[in-house]
């Protein structure tokens, strides 16, 4: 069929998990421009909003199947607000790390013997990192190195959400146990 723009959203869903690719430029059409207009009032930065928005279709797109239980635009419209919930918890904790770094500055601490000792740290803590079981460190790696969700870690190792969860935590508490004393001896 040439022209989509006449088929309701829920048979545009299902072409485009019959694989017509088509089918995806018409739910763009209908959509990106508004979920960038909802994106932005919840951001209030261009490169935000359009980001989020190149993501959730992104993931519309790559998805085999997308459970939706409403409408398509209700679907998107989530997946913009969780995106923005996303980036402001990522800014949260950045934010976080910037201030306890401005703090430690602020006392006064060379930056040299600063940049040593962080050296370092980093270099241990990669090699304990290295030291994990083969699956905990992809999905450790995943989720710390390449900021991927629990639910993106999930699918990419095929595991369930509380397998990852496990993982992490698991993988936290060695790190934490091992590196413990190394962090002490190595600032103080």
């Amino acid at each position: 069929m040439s022209d989509y723009s006449r088929l309701p959203d829920s048979h545009l869903l299902n072409l485009l998990h019959a694989g017509e690719k088509n089918a995806f430029g018409e739910i763009y059409k209908r959509y990106g421009s508004l979920l960038y207009i909802y994106a932005f009032k919840l951001t209030e930065d261009n490169e935000d909003a359009n980001d989020i928005v190149q993501e959730v279709f992104l993931s519309l797109l790559t998805r085999d199947s997308v459970t939706i239980n409403k409408t398509v635009s209700a679907y998107l419209y989530s997946a913009v607000r969780y995106k923005v919930f996303d980036l402001f918890s990522h800014r949260k904790v950045k934010n976080g790390y910037v201030e306890s770094l401005q703090d430690f500055i602020d006392q006064g601490e060379y930056l040299t013997d600063n940049y040593i000792r962080e050296k370092e740290l980093a270099r241990l803590v990669e090699k304990e990192i290295e030291l994990l079981p083969s699956k905990m460190r992809q999905v450790f790696e995943s989720s710390r190195k390449a900021n991927l969700s629990q639910k993106q870690i999930a699918e990419k190792y095929n595991i369930s959400e509380k397998t990852v969860k496990k993982q992490i935590n698991n993988s936290i508490k060695i790190l934490k146990m091992k590196l413990g004393k190394l962090i002490v001896s190595l600032f103080f």
